[in-house]
């Protein structure tokens, strides 16, 4: 049996008035260690921290102050991406140039030159507003009965001639090999010995006619 040293033994006041007892459990008691033979192997847990509370956080609303923006300008639209009307693009300088010496009245050659530009564009939109929508339904339809053609018709007509001009090249190669061919040999040996000879008095007979 083993016995408790002195060591262990903590003296502990025990006092009756309250508030004295209040204080003393305020303050922090420093206890000894054990002695080594009663010191437990398993380390002290450490402190464990303190558990945030669960409460979940209202947050806060931000407001976004709302700004004006201003629109940006619409950039022009390329209608024609692949350039194929590029020589369509006509100036002024590239049809009215007047040379240095025979020189007109600078209002003159203001007003033709503007005239010139809206004369252009005004009769070209006036034109495209009756014939544009039109034209553009024609070339439609026209593309569509041609794809139409082209993808139900034309190439599956190609694809099957392809497949079938072999098997057809195979039986007319048949077919004069063993009809058309022995036929115009046998004709062709028959007429190898048929010999024309003519003398000299058929000759001059022929001659006498022909100048005659």
């Amino acid at each position: 049996m083993m016995m408790v040293s002195d060591d262990c033994l903590v003296e502990c006041k025990i006092d009756d008035d309250s508030d004295e007892y209040d204080d003393r459990e305020e303050e922090q008691i420093t206890t000894p260690p054990p002695p080594p033979e009663f010191a437990s192997k398993v380390p002290t847990p450490a402190p464990k921290p303190p558990t945030p509370s669960t409460a979940p956080a209202t947050p806060t609303p931000t407001h976004t102050p709302t700004s004006t923006r201003t629109p940006s300008p619409t950039l022009p639209v390329n209608r024609d991406p692949h350039g194929i009307n590029q020589h369509l693009k006509v100036e002024v300088s590239d049809v009215l140039a007047e040379p240095a010496t025979p020189h007109s009245i600078d209002r003159v050659w203001l007003h033709s030159v503007v005239g010139f530009e809206k004369t252009r564009i005004w009769t070209y939109r006036c034109l495209s507003l009756l014939f544009a929508v039109p034209l553009a339904l024609l070339c439609g339809i026209s593309l569509a009965i041609l794809a139409c053609l082209h993808v139900w018709f034309v190439v599956p007509c190609i694809q099957l001639s392809t497949t079938f001009l072999p098997c057809m090249r195979s039986l007319c190669m048949c077919g004069v090999n063993v009809f058309i061919t022995p036929f115009c040999t046998s004709l062709a040996l028959c007429c190898s010995q048929i010999a024309v000879t003519l003398s000299n008095k058929d000759y001059h007979q022929m001659r006498d006619k022909e100048t005659a």
